[in-house]
């Protein structure tokens, strides 16, 4: 395994954090294109870190504080953007590494932003829906002078949702006036987009076609694992079998559900959406969580937490193509295994960025006070989606590089060449 340093001489063998992890990704870029130490300082260091207590009243009647945190990372070629997650992992580190890979993913597909990334310490199924409103609105009143249209848009993420989003354009309105391009994936009466739900799942399949395109293969060549089966697994499930491709496994916190013959994807939504989890699933054989890993299928799409690919997952591998739909699923080491042994990895910070792309039109939309239809916002996704990968395969044929460096190469260039044009 490579040992990565960072630049002030330091040694990480193993173990590294999400933000380490992130950055030797960058650092790896930087060193390619020959920056300067000044140059990746100033790339790699957030523009703003925040930190806010949030204290509600409980439906008990009891008086219960939140941790909340906004990461802005980068604001050189336009507003930051990113997610707002609501978790119980929710933690510094993490937050500044999405809100670092924000950054890179925003520059893959060329959009003009920043990246961004904020959430709260909490486990939200464990609060009611009037508690999760709440919280809401006091992180938003803490929040609201460095969010903006211009200057900040946050989305979902996991653990909040359009409804979510609508809480927060109306605390935000009250500050501010109505403004809806404050945040992306609301919902439609509220000036959402069509097509936003499906965005990151869609995207994944257009990312997929891709590649397959290049190889010769289409989707219905080839068998799928899936893990994680909420937002982004399933929609990238239904695409998958609407194009004639076999989801044999999906998997989730709850357990697994596998099908030889493909399962019934659609019925497999219903059924999570009943239940909160494939176990049970009747369409299928029950099976362990673990075993997406070492699944006997050819494309391998982890579509959940971040940090599950590691060193020891990574050897069991069987599948041919890894299409990450998480956020940095993959660690550095895992990604030295998986190419030693032969196994294409579509990275994230292009593979997922449908959502990010469609959020960008949304807020297009909401400046112009104009909505597209779901046939112009599908269309539009699928070109960006095509561009972007033209864009990184020429970087890659350049550089003689794997798929994720080749992201990162082309991610940062485009950051620093709007940082330097901008006199920063």
């Amino acid at each position: 395994m490579k040992v990565w340093r960072n630049p002030s001489g330091g040694r990480k063998d193993e173990g590294m954090n999400p933000t380490e992890a992130t950055n030797y990704f960058f650092y790896k870029a930087a060193e390619i294109l020959n920056l300067d130490s000044r140059t990746i300082k100033q790339l790699v260091t957030p523009f703003r870190e925040i930190k806010v207590e949030c204290t509600i009243t409980c439906d008990d009647g009891h008086i219960e504080t939140f941790t909340g945190y906004r990461v802005q990372h980068d604001q050189s070629r336009g507003p930051m953007k990113g997610g707002i997650r609501y978790h119980h992992q929710v933690d510094p580190d993490e937050v500044n590494a999405l809100a670092s890979l924000m950054t890179w993913k925003t520059a893959v597909v060329n959009l003009p932003y920043g990246g961004a990334k904020g959430g709260i310490h909490c486990d939200p199924t464990r609060l009611s829906t009037g508690e999760k409103q709440r919280l809401t609105r006091v992180f938003v009143q803490r929040l609201h002078d460095v969010i903006g249209p211009h200057l900040d848009i946050p989305a979902p993420d996991m653990g909040t949702n359009a409804e979510t989003m609508g809480w927060i354009v109306d605390e935000y309105a009250k500050f501010h006036g109505w403004a809806p391009g404050v945040v992306t994936g609301k919902p439609i009466e509220l000036g959402g987009s069509l097509g936003r739900e499906s965005a990151t799942g869609r995207g994944l399949l257009y990312a997929t076609e891709c590649l397959f395109e290049d190889l010769g293969h289409r989707i219905s060549d080839f068998r799928y694992a899936i893990q994680g089966f909420g937002n982004v697994g399933s929609w990238a499930g239904r695409l998958i079998e609407e194009a004639g491709g076999k989801v044999t496994l999906a998997t989730d916190v709850t357990g697994g559900v596998a099908r030889a013959d493909g399962l019934d994807t659609r019925a497999l939504t219903a059924w999570v959406r009943q239940h909160g989890g494939v176990r049970g699933f009747p369409g299928g054989d029950a099976t362990p969580g673990d075993a997406f890993y070492s699944a006997d299928v050819d494309v391998l799409i982890p579509a959940a937490l971040g940090g599950v690919l590691t060193k020891e997952t990574a050897g069991e591998v069987r599948a041919r193509f890894v299409i990450e739909g998480a956020n940095h699923p993959t660690d550095p080491e895992a990604d030295e295994i998986l190419a030693r042994n032969g196994v294409t990895v579509l990275p994230d910070i292009y593979a997922n960025a449908g959502g990010v792309t469609v959020s960008y039109f949304e807020w297009v939309q909401n400046l112009q006070s104009y909505a597209w239809d779901e046939e112009r916002v599908n269309g539009e996704l699928r070109r960006r989606m095509r561009a972007t990968y033209a864009d990184l395969r020429a970087a890659r044929a350049a550089r003689g590089c794997d798929w994720r460096t080749a992201a990162f190469v082309l991610a940062v260039s485009r950051v620093h060449q709007a940082t330097r044009l901008r006199g920063v």
